[in-house]
């Protein structure tokens, strides 16, 4: 028998332990912070097929078609991940399974690495999917293994919302023994083919399957009213407050057991008998709850009169003082610093291959379409070369549209830039538009051979799979070839003459290009450098030209240059663009 010791987990990672228990067998995903390391860590199981799809809604597809073949089976993405899985989803929830689908989505309040603030919760009610929200790891793990068991009762996928606090936050955890259930035998069923009456019927029966999750609601276990002691009151109140994920646990540390609580483990689709029971007898009710109003406009519709966002924000994370202040409580006090400290923006490593390019764009003064990567830091000063970013692959598209719109003023003097494994995501069919459509548009893909700014992952150009092991390689020239392009060149970006050439040339041309700048990222782990490169003092005339990379290896002091040689890889960029030749071994 397997003993198993209570452990203390990242959230992602009880996850993971909660798929491993409850038998899952496959899991694709598309990595996105913060919930990138759900997949990572289901990895490490052998029991547990893992993969890196190409994007969030080839991953869907994936995952789905595992439970059509009988075993368990999930997916994992950010926010907006779900946005380009939506498709997939709607009908997958009319559709239903063959064994328990599991859907993990991780919202990034406070947008820490992400582009916008959505709330997936609306996903959750528009495609009538039910959602499980965990507060803490352990609530992670067995949420986890309720959802299979609900996705199987009601024929339904199941949400996991995760938030980056619960996310990449640690608590204990108590994990149990792997329990896998027989695989499925696949049935042909012609009522799955969605259309027409089918798809009709099916609607009914999502309809019907949510008034049976209202009931399941009410009296699984999953929402639980925690009451406050008797005589317990704030402000001379009886307060009642609902609440869920983080927002929970801020609650309980501000206000402890002077308030009663309705802490809520699904947030769709929501009770109703418990929430009208929960606010008889109170004074006054609070629904805490980050970012839309979900809980709130549930409650108001109920006929209860709640505090909602009328007295907490509806952008960005809470906290417990952050709470206290909305309540009008007394605030802890803070040790300031005088001192104006400066910021601290983040930026490219020292030698990162996206560097030489932005140095270009920005000496050409070309508008960039920017994408969703690590090079977006290529809008950051000093190197300020990107216009832009929308989502992932709008790089391509955009840019087409864009040209359309500008005619020659547009084509001359502008591009697109895109990241390998963004490319593969998104970007194929926008250039695709480019190529079929004939905008005289260059594209720059950033082959930095990982996905790095969601913590090196592999992709389909890389030539491993999630596990590091050999995979099919995606060849990105003769693909851009396949796909109409007549003009595909590579370059070295760290070869700012031969850059400058391609961009000058490319943009020149009277039909569609692609710039393919290759060279690794420079953390990629084996990755050999050359020796750190210095500044002569006296030759240096202190003109900061080297300065106009922003790399954070280089600084300036005592109106001379100086090179780290702790960061300095060798890349020889800034070396290049040295007029008096004082950088060097």
């Amino acid at each position: 028998m397997e003993i198993v010791m209570r452990e203390l987990m990242l959230g992602n990672k009880a996850v993971a332990r909660g798929m491993y228990e409850a038998g899952c067998k496959v899991i694709s995903s598309y990595p996105g912070t913060p919930s990138t390391e759900i997949t990572e860590e289901a990895a490490k199981y052998d029991e547990i097929y893992c993969e890196w799809a190409p994007n969030e809604k080839v991953a869907l597809e994936a995952a789905h078609g595992a439970t059509l073949g009988g075993v368990r089976a999930a997916c994992a993405m950010k926010h907006v991940g779900l946005n380009v899985a939506a498709d997939p989803l709607f009908t997958i929830s009319y559709q239903g399974l063959n064994a328990g689908l599991v859907i993990c989505v991780a919202d990034d309040p406070g947008m820490h690495s992400s582009q916008n603030e959505q709330d997936s919760r609306h996903y959750a009610f528009a495609a009538k999917v039910p959602m499980l929200e965990p507060a803490d790891s352990e609530e992670s793990r067995l949420f986890v293994k309720e959802a299979y068991e609900i996705s199987e009762k009601y024929n339904t996928p199941v949400f996991i919302k995760m938030c980056t606090r619960v996310a990449h936050s640690q608590s204990v955890v108590c994990p149990e023994e792997r329990v896998e259930p027989a695989q499925v035998p696949y049935v042909k069923d012609p009522t799955k083919v969605m259309m027409t009456k089918n798809s009709r019927d099916a609607h009914v029966r999502v309809e019907q399957r949510t008034l049976d999750l209202i009931q399941y609601a009410e009296t699984s276990g999953i929402n639980r009213i925690e009451e406050c002691a008797e005589g317990s009151l704030v402000n001379g109140k009886k307060i009642g407050v609902i609440t869920s994920s983080t927002s929970y646990q801020y609650t309980k540390e501000v206000f402890g057991d002077k308030v009663s609580v309705l802490k809520l483990g699904m947030v769709y689709p929501l009770p109703e008998k418990l929430i009208k029971d929960f606010a008889e007898g109170k004074d006054e009710i609070y629904v805490i709850e980050e970012l839309d109003p979900i809980i709130e406009n549930h409650c108001r519709q109920l006929g209860i009169q709640v505090h909602g966002k009328d007295t907490f924000p509806i952008c960005g994370e809470f906290s417990q003082n952050l709470i206290k202040k909305c309540m009008g409580m007394e605030e802890p006090e803070y040790t300031t610093i005088d001192a104006q400290i400066p910021g601290r923006p983040p930026v490219m490593c020292a030698g990162c291959p996206h560097r030489g390019i932005f140095y270009i764009l920005h000496k050409k003064k070309i508008m960039v379409y920017g994408d969703i990567g690590c090079y977006t830091l290529g809008a950051v000063a000093p190197l300020n070369a990107m216009d832009l970013n929308v989502c992932m692959g709008a790089s391509c598209s955009g840019l087409h549209g864009f040209n359309k719109a500008m005619g020659e003023a547009g084509e001359s003097n502008s591009v697109g830039v895109i990241g390998d494994s963004t490319f593969m995501h998104s970007g194929m069919t926008g250039i695709t538009d480019i190529s079929y459509n004939m905008s005289n548009s260059t594209v720059i893909i950033l082959d930095n051979s990982i996905t790095g700014m969601t913590g090196h992952q592999q992709n389909p150009t890389t030539g491993k799979n999630l596990r590091g092991e050999p995979a099919g390689k995606v060849d990105l020239e003769a693909l851009c070839r396949a796909l109409g392009f007549n003009r595909v060149r590579v370059v070295d970006p760290y070869d700012l003459a031969a850059v400058e050439t391609a961009v000058t040339e490319e943009l020149a041309a009277k039909e569609p290009s692609i710039i393919i700048s290759r060279r690794p990222c420079v953390m990629i782990k084996g990755t050999v450098h050359k020796p750190a490169i210095a500044i002569n003092q006296d030759k240096c005339k202190g003109c900061k030209a080297c300065m106009q990379i922003g790399c954070p290896a280089i600084s300036f002091k005592d109106k001379k240059a100086h090179i780290d040689p702790t960061l300095c890889i060798g890349c020889e960029v800034c070396k290049q663009m040295c007029r008096f030749d004082a950088i060097g071994m």
